[in-house]
């Protein structure tokens, strides 16, 4: 993840295809996008979640402006 903060994940998390982890990327930028709301009232669109694999290859990445819809 990289927020305001670098946080990488070391150890992730192995799934099935790159759906399931985009599928698991959406939903963790939801929960920092919302924790994030409750803190500082803000969310920065260009925050994102790379998806890697085992190597350490970049496959895809979920931006926090993607992972949310704002409505007025």
């Amino acid at each position: 993840m990289h927020n305001d903060v670098d946080c990488p994940d070391h150890e992730g998390v192995e799934l099935p295809d790159l759906d399931a982890a985009r599928k698991r990327a959406i939903e963790n930028a939801r929960f920092t996008a919302g924790e994030t709301v409750k803190g500082t009232g803000r969310i920065i669109g260009e925050h994102r979640i790379d998806i890697e694999d085992d190597q350490g290859q970049v496959l895809d990445t979920v931006y926090f402006r993607d992972a949310v819809k704002i409505q007025a």
